[in-house]
């Protein structure tokens, strides 16, 4: 799986708007699954973003320590926001679940 590193001179409001937009619009199919694959991918290609820029940073001497504390903690709060709306998913489902019929 091959991941491209984001040039540092895309803001972050860009990127946050752009990942969410593709997470609410899928191409192929406008169906839950389909919006579920999108935003799981959207919170792996984050978290592969910053690795591979962490690794060139370690290996290589490449980008700057800024740039890649700012990918890891945009990472890291994807998957936050993806937790909690799993969550608030859940809880919407078991409360469906216990209405009497």
């Amino acid at each position: 799986m091959s991941l491209s590193s984001i040039p540092s001179s895309i803001p972050i409001s860009g990127l946050v708007s752009g990942s969410l937009k593709a997470a609410t619009v899928p191409k192929e199919d406008s169906g839950f699954a389909a919006l579920l694959n999108s935003a799981v991918s959207a919170v792996e290609g984050a978290h592969g973003t910053a690795v591979k820029a962490t690794e060139d940073l370690l290996t290589r001497g490449q980008g700057d320590i800024h740039e890649v504390a700012l990918l890891s903690q945009r990472a890291e709060l994807s998957l936050e926001l993806f937790q909690q709306v799993r969550n608030k998913l859940v809880q919407a489902y078991q409360e469906v679940m216990r209405m009497p019929m």
